[in-house]
């Protein structure tokens, strides 16, 4: 009866590191387009701000924000769907949707305003939301928000990343830009 407890006992202990490296393949090295994303022209999403000017159209002239779903309202022509556009295509979007009865040529430009924020979790001084500005790296955003603890693994961290509407996790060193809306988790060190 011992020997079958035993055999119970290395049989479940099997099992639980199976399970427990299965689980550490979950996070594998960051994807191709991962990295790609890095050196693509920005995309807009929900929570971008955007200061649109439509040349010598003041009452036109403002700061709209990309809303959850995705769009801008914009005056005369409603909702614009921004999600995913880049700032020349919304450009584009904007001045067609102002030439349908509006204005006969607008002259339309679009520049960030205010970015979308960036998340940083894990063993950091202050896990929270903290702004992003443009050529961040992770380890400016572990700096912002409070530097590591002590207890950090202060090689490589997962990134999560929105890429073509798909989420996306991956593990990166803390050298890598970083983009706007993109979530950091700072793990324990194993040692």
């Amino acid at each position: 009866m011992a020997m079958v407890g035993k055999h119970a006992i290395l049989l479940l202990a099997g099992a639980l590191l199976s399970a427990g490296l299965a689980g550490c393949a979950g996070y594998r090295p960051a994807p191709k387009v991962f990295h790609e994303a890095t050196i693509q022209p920005y995309r807009l999403d929900s929570g971008d701000r955007l200061r649109v000017t439509v040349f010598e159209q003041p009452s036109l002239t403002n700061t709209y924000t990309v809303d959850q779903a995705g769009y801008i309202a914009f005056p005369l022509v409603g909702q614009v769907a921004a999600r995913g556009a880049t700032l020349t295509q919304l450009e584009g979007v904007i001045a067609q949707k102002l030439k349908q009865g509006y204005l006969r040529d607008p002259d339309v430009t679009i520049e960030i305003d205010r970015y979308r924020s960036i998340f940083v979790m894990g063993e950091v001084g202050q896990p929270g939301q903290y702004a992003y500005v443009p050529g961040m790296t992770i380890l400016n955003a572990i700096a912002v928000s409070g530097g590591f603890t002590g207890r950090s693994n202060q090689r490589d961290v997962d990134v999560t990343r929105k890429i073509n509407g798909q989420i996306i996790t991956g593990r990166v060193p803390i050298t890598d830009p970083i983009l706007a809306g993109d979530t950091v988790y700072v793990r324990e060190r194993l040692f």
